[in-house]
């Protein structure tokens, strides 16, 4: 494709630009013809008031006017005769300008090039002027483009399995011709729209990528159909793009090795660099941040900036101001500070769902990003092991880089493992499936995604055949609870994905268990109902939906004796894209037990771990001197805990958690939202008043047992807390929404754990409900094998209701 295709065609006048970023100094005319119409009968005031504005708004872009032209413009408004003023405000500016734009009569635009040194720099931004001839005295707003600003990447339509080959995208060589990135300055003081004064000044604003010799093509418009005719819209000028300062990064470690971190870096007006807009991997266009090593640079104008560096949720943000100076280099240090290291204590952290595709990812010019730009982000983050899921979106791309093993890109102490995430297939209905640690990635007997299986069972039976560890994705979606009203009714909002409006009466739920019936009619851990019950589900996943939507089944079915556990996603970048890791597994592995995958993902089935957003931690959580995730013996089962007859055991644990000191405007707009809101894992939620104090909660078969509140400081805290158990049980620890444990199962008398007969009740229902929602859309061919299925879960369920002592 041509980067300047369908140009001639687009409602718009063109002026062709080359960008250097200089402030604006007044040069003269080039020759005389750059010298721009002169434009009579232009009254006085107004145009005094527009060219005030216009001074605040260069002051207001980093291009001040000189103090000699400010003098001159003064001189000029002083003179009595109006004709005077005109021409003397146009003999000084006009030699700023970067165009000049004339509407007719007719309202037709046509431009011409402006006398003014063509400069920029690259990654910066330098504003320039335009001279507006308003012949139609029209008020619309004047808007600017470009073929060489046009986006860098491209995003396909529908499923997007194999876009570049499906639709037509953008392509590499067309990418490295969209240098540019344009755009008119229109915030105040200035106005949206012209004024409709037949003269008036307007600023562009011009970003160069690149250093050296550029041309580009500029096109001005005020509405559609507005384009002079005869090309004479079409102006070419090659500008000069001086070398932007290569800073070198100095970032070290608290051990002072180098390391990979994330850093926002700002200038004083709020503009992010590098520009997010010119991005390709290894920078994701949708990020703030941009994650640099210890040794490498970025390219910044000379200028002072404010930068943010922080490696996940265990280090103390870091902000500071650096100077660039325009030597041509520079170097800058920082230092990482940490506030917690629980790899130190072989709690090692990982994010079991995140894409290199899809979503918010570019399709084009290439079908995702690569494993070297993830591991960049893992690393940046300081996610000891990352899961890369390659699913629907350019599955047949991405499905490349799976092979079964970790990847060669891994570091002794930062994994990276490619594996599937079944989504965009044709069970997701049912709920979307994590598959990790898996041999083989195809589905037998299937030749393309259409091909596997309409329900989640027969995969999830796949998965574990093969050694894999499975589980459900985004647990809550499917699962929202209604609200709590206030005569007492429960309704739903009607919002699928969490919140409710304005007018809206009703409190999300904020207790657990809860015994309301979802809808069972999304992409969460529906199915899980029938796959925990036949014992082909490792785990679910939580962190990245609503908490309680997500813990409310999870509950019911431990309740019922169930044993999968709970891992931590951030299902990046889709359900968040801000960075990997706001969701979180932590995996406990012993003083001889090397990190990797295998032993890591073991940890992970086992349930020797717990989840959160990183904010706190809750470290070596026994029960009766059974630690979550060992096993008493070989062959016991991990966290079982065998008590002869109903006993007081102590449950003991560290924890730690970091909050800002007091409360702040932010804080307070997280805290105050919805549970069913982003961000749905918080440690600000849990914050008691003003205080920096959050409750620690001990829960037995779902119920709060035992409170203890810390200081969030940082601090890890010994906690000790005596538990009576009457009956077989399961226990964990929580700060809720912000950490939850794995459970510790606890036997009384080798009897099973029956918790209630209302939880048993509600899994039957559920079942049902599950059943209702999804018999539509699983295949005729596998309708029976999955109504089998079904009936075998209600089966179990009715037999435990049976079973069940406490009402």
């Amino acid at each position: 494709m041509n980067v300047v295709r369908n140009a001639h065609r687009r409602m718009i006048f063109a002026v062709c630009l080359s960008c250097c970023l200089i402030g604006l100094s007044g040069p003269s005319p080039s020759n005389a013809a750059d010298e721009l119409t002169t434009v009579f009968g232009v009254p006085k005031q107004p145009l005094i008031a527009a060219t005030d504005r216009l001074i605040e708004a260069m002051e207001f872009a980093g291009a001040p006017l000189e103090e000699q032209t400010l003098r001159d413009l003064a001189e000029a408004r002083r003179k009595s005769d109006p004709k005077e003023t005109s021409l003397e405000i146009q003999r000084i500016l006009d030699p700023l300008c970067l165009a000049e734009i004339n509407i007719n009569a007719e309202s037709r635009v046509k431009v011409a090039e402006g006398p003014v040194k063509k400069q920029l720099v690259q990654s910066g931004w330098r504003a320039f002027l335009v001279k507006v001839h308003n012949e139609a005295g029209i008020t619309p707003e004047l808007v600017v483009s470009s073929p060489h600003a046009a986006p860098v990447y491209q995003q396909g339509r529908g499923a997007r399995q194999r876009p570049r080959t499906e639709q037509d995208l953008v392509d590499a060589d067309e990418s490295a011709e969209r240098w540019l990135d344009v755009s008119m300055l229109n915030r105040r003081p200035l106005k949206p729209r012209l004024s409709g004064l037949s003269l008036e000044y307007r600023i562009v604003l011009l970003y160069s990528r690149d250093a050296g010799k550029r041309e580009a093509e500029l096109a001005f418009n005020v509405g559609q159909g507005t384009q002079d005719i005869g090309f004479r819209n079409s102006v070419s000028i090659l500008f000069d793009c001086q070398p932007a300062v290569d800073v070198r990064l100095r970032i070290k470690d608290v051990d002072g090795s180098g390391t990979m971190a994330s850093l926002i870096i700002k200038d004083d007006f709020g503009r992010v660099y590098p520009n997010p807009a010119k991005r390709l991997a290894p920078d994701f266009f949708f990020h703030e941040q941009v994650y640099r090593a210890d040794g490498e640079s970025v390219y910044l104008p000379p200028g002072e900036y404010q930068v943010t560096v922080t490696r996940g949720p265990e280090y103390r943000p870091i902000q500071t101001w650096i100077s660039v100076s325009d030597a041509g280099e520079d170097e800058v240090e920082f230092q990482l500070e940490r506030w917690i290291h629980v790899a130190d204590q072989r709690w090692f952290s990982g994010d079991h769902h995140v894409h290199a595709a899809g979503c918010a990812h570019y399709d084009s010019p290439t079908e995702g990003v690569g494993p070297e730009d993830m591991m960049r982000h893992l690393l940046g983050e300081d996610l000891n092991v990352g899961c890369v899921l390659s699913w629907g979106p350019c599955w047949y791309t991405q499905k490349q880089f799976f092979n079964g093993q970790t990847s060669a890109l891994s570091t002794p102490q930062h994994l990276m493992r490619y594996d599937v995430e079944v989504s965009g297939f044709p069970s997701s209905h049912a709920g979307h499936l994590c598959l990790l640690n898996l041999s083989e990635d195809d589905y037998p007997g299937t030749e393309t995604l259409e091909d596997w299986p309409s329900w989640t069972l027969p995969v999830l039976q796949w998965g574990q055949e093969q050694g894999g560890v499975v589980g459900y994705s985004h647990s809550g979606w499917g699962l929202a609870l209604p609200d709590r009203m206030p005569d007492g009714s429960r309704q739903f909002p009607g919002r699928k994905w969490g919140g409710a409006g304005s007018e809206w009466k009703g409190q999300a739920v904020k207790s657990l268990p809860d015994y309301a019936m979802p809808k069972f009619d999304g992409i969460g851990a529906n199915e899980y109902i029938v796959a925990t019950a036949a014992g082909v589900c490792d785990f679910i996943s939580a962190v990245d939906t609503p908490a309680i939507w997500e813990l409310n089944i999870w509950y019911h079915t431990l309740n019922c004796g169930m044993t999968s556990r709970i891992s931590g996603e951030t299902d990046f970048p889709c359900i968040y894209g801000d960075r990997v890791g706001l969701g979180r597994i932590y995996v406990k592995l012993d003083e001889d037990v090397p990190l990797n995958y295998e032993n890591w993902i073991a940890g992970l089935k086992d349930g020797r771990s717990y989840c959160g957003d990183g904010l706190s931690h809750v470290l070596d959580f026994t029960a009766g001197g059974v630690e979550v995730g060992q096993r008493q013996s070989p062959d016991s089962p991990p966290s079982r805990l065998d008590l002869d007859q109903p006993e007081t055991i102590d449950v003991s644990f560290d924890v730690a958690a970091l909050l800002k000191p007091e409360p702040t405007d932010e804080t307070e707009r997280i805290r105050n939202l919805r549970l069913d809101e982003k961000p749905y894992w918080h440690l600000e939620r849990c914050r008691i008043g003003n205080t920096r104090t959050v409750p620690v909660e001990v829960i037995v078969n779902g119920e709060v047992v035992a409170t203890r509140e810390i200081e969030a400081d940082g601090n890890i805290n010994q906690l000790s807390i005596p538990v009576q158990i009457d009956q077989s049980s399961w226990i964990a620890v929580r700060i809720l929404p912000s950490v939850h444990t794995n459970p510790i199962f606890v036997h009384v008398a080798d009897q099973p754990i029956r918790a209630n007969a209302k939880s048993a009740q509600w899994c039957i229902d559920a079942v049902q409900t599950c059943w209702e929602s999804k018999q539509g859309m699983i295949r005729e061919s596998e309708r029976d094998a999955a109504k089998a299925a079904y009936d075998q879960a209600t089966d179990l369920y009715r037999s435990i209701l049976a079973e069940c002592q406490q009402p």
